[in-house]
């Protein structure tokens, strides 16, 4: 037997980079576009385990689209998502402003991430259900929920459809298919599995989308809800946004051992996929393989976004206290936008010129929505929502307690 002559070391995993360094991602392993093969929606998870490590692209470096999950969507469809992505990002722009401005408390913005709400969106139907993160206004945007309506709940003013019970940008849109935003990391993993059981116990033909980021998976309920999950096929598709950073703590945390956060499926007998969480094409392309999976009672499916978070991680945060500033540019993935509008143009769709004046338009849209929004109230001034509003739509029926608290404050 071998004695042990030193003591034991914790290890705890490093950023390639920090501050002040020259930005790393030679750990980013890029395949070829058109290089990860589609397997049947049928297909047997174990048949599949290659896809954990790979990632699944369709845009390649001359902005064509190519290889087996191409040719998901027409030239009308593409444009669509084009101006849905741009919308978000100027909708993002004119919100940072006003948080800067005291008009709201806190923001966050999606920059580098329009593609994989805008296009995950595309693949749902009437009636499923995503169970958001805080990130993923795409959904909204993409489904033609009204800026304005969006951004009188950034106001918490007196139009706000949540009447100020909830901090800025955690929508709740019932009628979209977003479920109310939680603060708190990772419930809604778990109720969104619980969500499709139902449906499911139902005989219903609806699905849900979980989603979470790459840090929350470190929480218990991201594990609850895979052993629910694979234990009883809910139809559900399991969305890990993996944007490489959790606020300041890179992904190598809460990722751990098992190389990609897609591996984490592969215990529990989940298909698992990887994808260019920039390319709009191959969102979409594998959002509708998994809602198809889902939908023919085929039990559930993890998808991990690569992705990059190019702004800092709220209002509240400096992303330069924790990586390079010119981190972002040397990301290898691209923008999300760019890629697309250079794809459109390669198929003689769309043009400089014509997106240039798609900006302009798209911007002044949003600062209408942003006139009229402002013109119901802000943080600090015009109208907020009644007092009544903490008291009504708790209970069925108001106990005398709450009935009383509410006659004492005068209402």
């Amino acid at each position: 037997m071998t004695e042990t002559t030193s003591g034991l070391s914790l290890h705890v995993p490093e950023p390639a980079v920090r501050p002040g360094g020259q930005p790393d991602f030679s750990n980013v392993k890029i395949p070829a576009a058109g290089a990860v093969p589609r397997p049947d929606i049928d297909a047997a998870p174990e048949s599949m385990r290659d896809l954990a490590y790979s990632i699944i692209r369709v845009l390649n470096r001359h902005g064509e689209a190519v290889g087996p999950w191409a040719g998901t969507l027409s030239h009308e469809e593409l444009l669509i998502g084009l101006r849905n992505m741009m919308r978000l990002r100027a909708f993002d722009a004119r919100m940072v402003m006003a948080q800067r401005q005291g008009k709201t408390s806190f923001y966050m913005q999606h920059l580098g991430e329009e593609a994989v709400s805008c296009a995950f969106r595309k693949a749902l139907s009437k009636g499923d259900m995503n169970f958001p993160t805080y990130r993923q206004a795409g959904l909204l945007i993409a489904d033609d929920y009204p800026l304005v309506t969006m951004m009188n709940q950034i106001f918490s003013n007196e139009n706000d459809p949540l009447h100020g019970r909830q901090m800025p940008v955690l929508h709740s849109a019932k009628d979209h298919g977003f479920f109310t935003v939680s603060g708190n990391l990772a419930t809604q993993y778990v109720q969104a599995v619980g969500w499709a059981m139902a449906s499911a116990i139902k005989g219903d033909t609806k699905i849900a989308a979980a989603w979470i980021g790459d840090g929350s998976t470190a929480e218990s309920d991201f594990h609850s809800a895979l052993v629910f999950a694979s234990t009883y096929k809910a139809p559900v598709v399991l969305n890990i946004v993996n944007n490489q950073w959790a606020i300041s703590t890179f992904q190598g945390i809460a990722r751990g051992g098992s190389g990609t956060f897609a591996a984490r499926g592969l215990g529990f007998g989940i298909p698992a996929l990887r994808v260019d969480g920039n390319d709009y094409l191959a969102v979409h392309a594998v959002a509708k393989w998994a809602v198809e999976r889902a939908r023919r009672n085929l039990g559930p499916t993890l998808v991990e976004y690569v992705t990059y978070r190019a702004g800092a991680h709220s209002t509240s945060d400096d992303p330069s206290a924790y990586r390079p500033k010119t981190e972002s540019e040397a990301w290898p993935l691209g923008d999300p936008i760019l890629r697309l509008k250079n794809h459109l143009i390669v198929l003689g769709a769309w043009s400089e010129e014509r997106h240039q004046q798609t900006e302009a338009e798209i911007m002044d849209e949003v600062i209408e929505a942003q006139k009229e929004a402002e013109s119901h109230g802000t943080l600090h001034a015009g109208g907020k929502p009644s007092v009544r509003d903490i008291f009504e739509g708790v209970y069925a029926e108001m106990p005398d307690h709450i009935r009383r608290q509410r006659q004492k404050a005068g209402y």
